[in-house]
């Protein structure tokens, strides 16, 4: 029923009560002490003497050229704060000691960093060519391209070196693409595919580093027994019968593995000294083989090394020593060591082989010669079968006699493609040293691809070269027995086969330290990302910083390797896990690149999405080519790893690539997105586009859509919003007609995103409903553009200025990045095409980096693509202009982001007279506007405001009961019947149609105020009862001064240098947190972008929207 309401206006005039007195004259003294506490606060005001007005105000350390700002210091620091931060900033390295954390006796974990000293030579290309040439290269590639034929090896080296070329190049996109600060390929595939792939990946990169130390401990006890001191040997291995060289194998590669694990234990840093010692027997060992060939085209090929051949079947040669039946000796034929292994007897009466007898002996050079013409008869392949005879034709006898050179194993190419395999691997050495190079982001593609260039050219031309100079039969003699035991690639030495012996010795020890040193800390760095709770024991370290539990457990895997007792069968297995680990590479650049994410921005530009897929292909092909089984195998073994760590709960978030493609999925991947928030390097503005409708209910301001469309091409989610006043009932067709228009509209200036049209009692309701719950699950808005309210000075009603800071308010409030298009009709529609300009951003203080990301954004566009970007910062007088200067060109590097940097000082001068006068005129003018606004209308407005303010403390009382004494007091009353029942009736004027117009009862509402809202009440009418005398003789308020000063001098800097640029990005402060100077707000704001054509003012959500890192 309709009830009277008793408002209670507050007066000027004392009130009877003097308890009431006391404690009103207390709280207002309390807030002229608060007040006058500034040293030009209150009445205190200092008179204009001069033309320059003095002020002395210190509240914020920031002076007050940036008072505008002062408010939001505290979450949004200066620019100049920011880059000190980054200046300090210094990447670790990953060397084998300097890296790891120690702890102090009171638990505080100190790093000790070295800084970067190394270039592209030292610290990329060395490195990886050390890891790429090798065991295979000595020990196998002379045997593949005997087997194989030179095209079929050809074949097999171009694909393998083609896997390897197309992952370094996805490789140094990911590398490029921000810092790395640890754990190379794994650090990589982890934060760019998610902690499930990536804790998989890690795990075969791990196993894979294992497995080639055990293929390179295999390879250098093979060159001890077999080259250099075969009668070390514990079991007979006749003919080199399997079991017996497997079991030498495992005898002295266990001892091996022994003492460099216990070198590696002890002294690693002698194993990265070391490193330049093997690199040298390596490179030493190569230019050998070249000083071989060519000295095998000059001059004829030395005897030293000369082959026997029964009829077309090749002899061991280590049992005898010339290659004849007989020999005549002071003229008596006496039978030859040769005769003695084929025949029994005497030569009368002789048992002999049969074929020894029907085939004559033939001796031939092991090296030809480059242009013997023996380049033709190694063209194809010679492929054998199990114990079958080495011969120069390509069908050959099998034979279990211990006198030839037999085939150990069945050949056929895939057999032979899983063999080479591990010797183009070793791509990922730079990549791993990212900390230690000087310029990570140019070493590590130039260096990475240069290595496998070279050693791709090295093996190609070896390839050929072997072929061209070396012999059938030699070639495919595995173990050299041939040619009394030397190895096969060490005839074509020069000057002496035992350059290659020793080099290829060391080689192969250097590279098997260095798999024990680098293995272990793989594993530790999974174990320490805390991804699969399993490893954690190994993610500790000893006091000098040496992964122990990691390394026992690196050497136990490594011994399974070698008791397997053979190097080919080894091979394969390396060569699975690190297909797997560059088929992820490959599909980790492939993925960014689709995805287009704002933070995929590598240095390295020489990259695309279908190279990387075809290097993806390509790895997979190669695993089932290799051996099927062994891919199958580790297939699955990543798929458990995947499955636990996704079982597990996956805590990491690191922003990686299947995240931010859940982002444009269906249900599954909405739900998925709510478990956590979107990583750093996910984020783009998500668009909630706030705009307004003509009478016509169309589209206002279309040139909004054309600047939506520009800044986010297609990409991310766009909502479009508009608001019609009224209820949903009456303005449904009409709701339904702005939608349409609306989409029109979006189709005409091609903005892909969606629509929606909301009804409300007033605008500033709609859009905060909208503000708050558009979007749904993971995909909803994190950032707001609107228009800003031309004209905002000559419009009758206020409503459209107090409805945009309302906004603003609602978008702080609700951590959303706000950005508002001034002068929006000037701004270009999408058929235009910029002139060469500029895209200046005046970045005053850091709120997230959003001023960044906009320019970058946006040149993405062709509208805006040939637009050069500037950065302009402000240096206070106690900055050092050119040290931010540079700190900020080294945050832009790091950012890949190609701007211009410029820093602006401004000097804390006094405030002009202009600036008083201009704030004087601000303060009287909003003051008579409050007195011209003071009708019958107004004050209905204002006790309907005094009434929804206070309706939570309204208590229904009886006219006869007398207020009680508490906490809150009761205000005298003046009932004012008139303009209550006006109110009244509008409120319940929606009814009128369900109840009968009731009369008025004998109910009061009594209103019970606090202290402070009295206090607020008072002096707001003391305001509205100024006298136009009072209004001239005011002083402005010396926080307006302070504010419109910055406003003043920070305009006339930006006028002065982006008077002609084609948009200017400025930070937009935040409003005042007293509603009362609203209007004085958007004078600042005015002033603040005056004279210029197009302007973006951007308020951040304060979260970090763009970073550094990869």
């Amino acid at each position: 029923m309709p009830t009277n309401f008793t408002v209670v206006p507050v007066e000027d005039t004392p009130i009877s009560n003097p308890d009431y007195d006391e404690e009103i004259n207390k709280e207002e003294n309390k807030e002229e002490t608060c007040t006058a506490a500034g040293p030009n606060s209150g009445d205190e005001t200092p008179r204009e003497t001069s033309s320059l007005i003095s002020t002395d105000h210190d509240d914020s350390i920031y002076g007050k050229n940036m008072a505008l700002y002062e408010d939001e210091m505290d979450s949004t620091p200066m620019v100049s704060s920011l880059l000190n931060k980054l200046a300090n900033y210094t990447n670790i390295t990953q060397g084998a000691l300097e890296h790891e954390e120690a702890e102090s006796e009171d638990g505080i974990q100190r790093v000790t960093v070295n800084g970067p000293q190394m270039g592209t030579f030292i610290g990329v290309f060395l490195p990886c060519m050390q890891n790429i040439l090798g065991v295979i290269l000595f020990l196998r590639l002379t045997w593949i391209v005997g087997t194989a034929g030179i095209m079929e090896a050809l074949a097999i080296v171009f694909m393998c070196c083609s896997c390897t070329m197309l992952t370094a190049i996805s490789m140094s996109a990911i590398a490029t693409n921000g810092v790395v600060p640890a754990g190379g390929s794994y650090y990589m595939i982890s934060r760019a595919l998610g902690p499930e792939f990536g804790g998989a990946v890690g795990l075969c990169v791990y196993l894979g580093t294992t497995f080639a130390g055990s293929m390179y401990i295999l390879g250098t006890m093979e060159i001890f027994l077999t080259y250099i001191m075969p009668n070390a040997a514990v079991f007979e291995a006749e003919s080199r019968e399997p079991t017996g060289m497997q079991n030498n194998m495992r005898i002295y590669g266990t001892c091996c593995l022994v003492i460099m694990t216990l070198v590696v234990f002890v002294g690693v840093k002698y194993v990265n000294k070391m490193a330049l010692v093997f690199l040298s027997c390596v490179m030493l060992s190569i230019m050998a083989i070249y000083a071989g060939v060519i000295q095998s085209a000059i001059k004829p090929p030395n005897s030293q090394h000369r082959v026997c051949l029964l009829g077309n079947r090749t002899l061991q040669n280590s049992r005898f020593d010339k290659c004849e039946k007989t020999e005549l000796i002071n003229n008596v034929t006496t039978p030859t060591q040769l005769w003695k292994l084929f025949c029994t007897g005497g030569i009368e009466n002789a048992t002999c082989d049969e074929y020894f007898t029907h085939n004559n002996l033939t001796e031939i050079q092991a090296v030809r010669g480059l242009l013997s013409g023996v380049i033709s008869d190694n063209m194809w392949g010679h492929y054998g079968q199990y114990r079958d005879i080495v011969s120069p034709e390509r069908a050959s006898d099998k034979s279990d006699e211990s006198h030839y050179v037999l085939h150990d194993v069945t050949t056929f190419f895939t057999l032979l493609v899983g063999i080479y395999f591990p010797s183009v691997t070793g791509i990922m050495a730079g990549s791993n040293r990212s900390g230690d190079l000087r310029d990570p982001q140019r070493s590590i593609p130039t260096g990475t691809i240069m290595a496998i260039a070279t050693t791709s050219i090295i093996y190609l031309s070896c390839v050929v070269l072997f072929g061209a100079c070396i012999e059938g039969v030699v070639l495919r003699d595995k173990y050299g027995e041939s040619v009394n035991g030397t190895l096969a690639v060490a005839t074509l030495a020069w000057p002496s086969s035992w350059v290659i012996v020793i080099g290829s010795f060391f080689s192969c020890c250097g590279a098997g330290l260095q798999s024990l040193t680098g293995a272990p800390r793989i594993l530790q760095a999974i174990a320490r990302d805390g991804i699969m709770p399993f490893l954690q024991v190994f993610g500790h370290s000893k006091s000098n910083g040496e992964p122990t539990w990691a390394l026992l457990l690196t050497a136990a895997i490594c011994e399974i390797g070698i008791l397997i007792g053979s190097l080919d069968h080894v091979a394969p297995i390396l060569s699975m896990f690190f297909l797997m680990c560059y088929l992820f590479v490959n599909l980790a650049c492939a993925v960014q690149t689709l995805l287009r994410t704002p933070n995929w921005r590598p240095r390295f530009k020489f990259y695309h999405w279908s190279l990387s897929f075809l290097g993806m292909s390509l790895s997979l092909s190669l695993m089932f080519v290799s051996s099927w089984y062994y891919a199958f195998v580790v297939i699955l073994f990543s798929g458990c790893i995947y499955k636990y760590i996704e079982y597990r709960g996956a805590e990491k978030e690191w922003g990686d690539g299947i995240r931010g493609l859940s982002l444009n999925a269906a249900q599954y991947a909405l739900i998925k997105l709510e478990e956590a928030p979107p990583h750093t390097k996910n984020w783009r503005p998500q668009l909630l586009v706030l705009l307004k409708l003509d009478s016509d209910l169309g589209v206002k301001h279309p040139c909004l859509l054309s600047f939506t469309s520009q800044l986010k091409a297609g990409k991310g989610l766009t909502i479009v919003c508009s608001v019609l006043e009224g209820t949903y009932m009456a303005r449904e067709a009409d709701a339904k007609l702005s939608e349409k228009n609306i989409k029109a509209a979006m189709a005409k200036e091609k903005t892909k995103g969606f629509c929606h049209v909301v009804v409300s009692s007033n605008q500033r309701d709609g859009f905060s409903h909208l503000i708050q719950s558009a979007g749904l699950g993971g995909m909803k808005h994190n950032s707001v553009l609107m228009a800003w309210p031309a004209n905002w000075k000559q419009a009758e009603s206020s409503l459209s200025w107090k409805n945009f800071i309302e906004t603003i308010r609602e978008t702080t409030a609700a951590h959303q990045a706000l950005l508002v298009a001034k002068n929006i009709d000037k701004f270009p529609t999408n058929q235009d095409r910029l002139d060469e300009g500029t895209i200046d951003v005046w970045w005053i203080v850091h709120d997230g980096g959003l001023l960044m990301l906009l320019p970058f954004l946006l040149r993405q566009h062709k509208v805006w693509r040939r637009c050069k970007m500037r950065i302009f910062t402000v240096a206070q007088m106690d900055d050092n202009s050119i040290q931010m200067k540079k700190d900020l060109q080294m945050f832009l590097y790091h950012l890949r982001l190609d701007a211009k940097v410029e820093v602006v000082e401004m000097h804390a001068g006094d405030i002009s007279a202009f600036t008083y006068e201009k704030t004087l005129v601000m303060e009287q003018r909003s003051q008579m506007l409050k007195q011209m606004q003071l009708s019958k209308t107004e004050r209905e407005r204002e006790i309907q405001s005094i009434s929804d303010e206070s309706r939570n403390s309204i208590r229904r009382k009886p006219c006869g009961e007398k207020p009680t004494q508490s906490n809150k007091f009761q205000v005298p009353t003046i009932i004012l019947d008139e303009e209550a029942q006006l109110i009244h009736d509008r409120n319940t004027k929606s009814h009128a149609t369900l109840n009968d117009k009731a009369t008025p009862t004998s109910d009061r509402v009594h209103m019970t105020w606090t202290k402070e809202k009295l206090i607020s009440e008072r002096n707001r009418h003391r305001e509205a009862h100024m006298t136009v005398r009072d209004i001239f003789n005011m002083k402005p308020d010396q926080t307006n001064v302070r504010r419109m000063h910055t406003a003043v001098k920070l305009n006339e800097v930006v006028v002065k240098k982006s008077k002609g640029a084609k948009l200017v990005l400025l930070n937009m402060p935040g409003p005042p947190k007293n509603k009362g100077g609203d209007e004085n707000y958007m004078e600042f704001l005015e002033v603040l972008t005056e004279g210029l054509e197009r302007v973006l003012l951007v308020r951040g959500s304060s979260r970090e929207v763009i970073t550094i890192y990869s």
